[in-house]
Parts: C-alpha cells; sequence; structure tokens
C-alpha cells in the first residue's frame, strides 16, 4: 500500500472550505493508503509565535481534525515537534541545499515581502523541512496544493542529490498528490473566488447557528435575474456553489429552477442555505467541543501518533547515518 503524509499548519481554525477542500479528502485517504498526518508545530515557529499560541493551536487543531473523521487508528496524527529525528535529517539536507536555490523559492520570496522584518534562516531552509518530513516517512505521495509544488520539487530534488552524493538509490521521489476527482473549492460570502482566513469570509466549523446564520444572510447578491435561462454572475454562482456542496440535489434543482425562471428570491435561498450549513456543521461543532474538553484524549492521540512516527523513522535516521558514515 503507497505510503501518504501530510503536515497541516497550525494557523487557526477550520472552516467550511478547508473541510470540504482537503480534510474530507484525508478522510478518504485514510481507507485507501498508508497515511500518516502531522501537525507542523516547528514550521510555525518561521513567524515567532509563541509557545503558548503554538501549544493552543496544535490542540485546537488535532480536535478539529479528528472531529472531522480522521481516524487515529487508520491515520495517526502526530505534533511535528514530538519527532525529533526529523531534526537531524532536516541537518543533513541543509549542508547539501545551497543558498541560490532556496532563495529562488516562490514562497521564501512571498514571505520576505510580507514580513520584512523577520526574514529568519528558518523561512530560507523551510523547503529542506518539508523534505525531512516527507522524506523521513519514504512517502510515496504528498497531498499539497498548488503553491506548494515547487517545493515538491526542491523535495524531489533533495532526494535525488542526497542518492547521488552518496552513491545509493535510497530515497525515493515523493509526487504532489491532488484528490482532482473528489477536489470542491468554497468561495467566500463576499462574492470572492475562494473562501480564506485572510478574506474575513469564512463559516468556521466551530460557529453557532445563530453566527453561521447571520453570516449567510449578509452574503453579496444582486438584482436578479433579468432574463430567463441567464448565466449567473460570479456572486450569485458562490452561492449556488456552496449549495452544491451542502445541499440536497433536490434542494439546489429548486433553486435553479427559480432562477432560470428570473423567480428566485435571494432572501429564501440564504435561509435555506444557512440551514443546509448549520446541518452539516452543527455535529462537527459538537465533536470538536466535546474532544477540547478531554485533553487527557487529545494528549493520548498525540502520543501514539508520536510513537507510531517515531517507530517507522528510526530505521530511516539510522539508515541514512550510516550511508553518510557516522555511527547508527
Amino acid at each position: 500500500m503507497e505510503r501518504v503524509i501530510s503536515g497541516i499548519r497550525p494557523t487557526g481554525n477550520l472552516h467550511l472550505g478547508n473541510y470540504f477542500g482537503a480534510v474530507k479528502n484525508f478522510v478518504r485517504m485514510q481507507d485507501e493508503f498508508e497515511c500518516m498526518f502531522f501537525i507542523a508545530d516547528w514550521h510555525s515557529l518561521t513567524t515567532h509565535p509563541t509557545p503558548d499560541n503554538i501549544r493552543r493551536s496544535a490542540k485546537t487543531i488535532l480536535a478539529e481534525y479528528l472531529a472531522c473523521g480522521i481516524d487515529p487508528n487508520k491515520a495517526p496524527i502526530y505534533v511535528q515537534s514530538d519527532v525529533k529525528e526529523v531534526l537531524e535529517l532536516y541537518l543533513y539536507l541543509n549542508m547539501n541545499a545551497y543558498l541560490g536555490e532556496l532563495e529562488r523559492v516562490t514562497s521564501f520570496k512571498e514571505k520576505v515581502r510580507q514580513q520584512p522584518d523577520n526574514v529568519n534562516a528558518g523561512l530560507l531552509t523551510y523547503p529542506s523541512l518539508m523534505a525531512a518530513d516527507i522524506l523521513m516517512h519514504k512517502a510515496d505521495k504528498v497531498p499539497v496544493g498548488k503553491d506548494q509544488e515547487q517545493n515538491m520539487e526542491m523535495a524531489r530534488l533533495f532526494a535525488r542529490r542526497f542518492n547521488r552524493i552518496y552513491n545509493v538509490e535510497y530515497f525515493k521521489e515523493p509526487q504532489s498528490f491532488y484528490y482532482t476527482s473528489h477536489a470542491v473549492k468554497i468561495p467566500g460570502l463576499d462574492g470572492s473566488g475562494k473562501m480564506g482566513k485572510s478574506n474575513g469570509n469564512c463559516i468556521y466549523l466551530f460557529e453557532d447557528d445563530k453566527t453561521i446564520t447571520k453570516k449567510v444572510m449578509r452574503a453579496v447578491t444582486d438584482a436578479g435575474p433579468q432574463a430567463m435561462n441567464s448565466d449567473k454572475p460570479e456572486v450569485i454562482q458562490n452561492l449556488f456553489t456552496i449549495m452544491e456542496a451542502v445541499s440536497s440535489p433536490d434542494t439546489l434543482a429548486y433553486f435553479n429552477d427559480k432562477w432560470n425562471t428570473c423567480e428566485i428570491r435571494y432572501g429564501d435561498m440564504k435561509k435555506q442555505l444557512a440551514q443546509d450549513i448549520c446541518a452539516v456543521v452543527a455535529p462537527i461543532r459538537e465533536k470538536i467541543e466535546a474532544y477540547q474538553a478531554d485533553d487527557a484524549f487529545l494528549e493520548s492521540v498525540a502520543k501514539q501518533g508520536a510513537e507510531r512516527a517515531r517507530e517507522r523513522v528510526a530505521k530511516t535516521i539510522s539508515e541514512v547515518r550510516e550511508i553518510i558514515g557516522f555511527h547508527a
């Protein structure tokens, strides 16, 4: 069975876009592949968060992913900093990573623009830490967004370079994995094409029905269709796209018919959409709250995940030391 590894940045709460765009795919994958997920707390240090923020975010992310359906018995989930072997491989990869190629990475250049007063070595060597996370597990596939493709190419480069320098065929080249047949892009409620934290247009999985309904009722619309069977403008298509994800086919067909006959009432559509979103979010929210209230269980899940991860990577780091020439 192919191995899949995926990191999760502890950058805040999951929203509807995350759920339909990635997390539901993770839940499918755990039944089809040998999966392992980790919360990338070391990566978050590139923005200098405080220890309290890191621990709180890791706990939140763990609770939310479990609530969405990740089964730690099928797919262990661990906190990156609990598997110290990754740092040793990170060191070895950095010794064969070159300044020029790291400085050309698009994500590094973007971070330099975003935080010019905090251009740290962690930002520069982000690709080699990501590569260590992946290569340590000898992963076949890595679920990534398009914005991470260059970092994936760097991981493949580091694997080839290690093999060439030490004249071995040890590391395989991990492949980017896109669950294209199941990918769902959830648009924002402000008329923009994507739901995202930075856009302030999200519906979060922890939010109550009242908050969700209020947000949906404020969603951007227009004056309505001016001709029968006309194309929908983007702001309206966005609502139908969300409805396609959360509502029944009959509900979607009903409002499509109302659009095509110029009889649609946006207020009615928003009320139905809010109701259907709440029906999706409510059981997840209840599970999140239950998991967050059980620190002992979350600690147990993370501990067991780290133990299983370390069992897997212990052999890798021992073999890497031997290949380089250190005592295994």
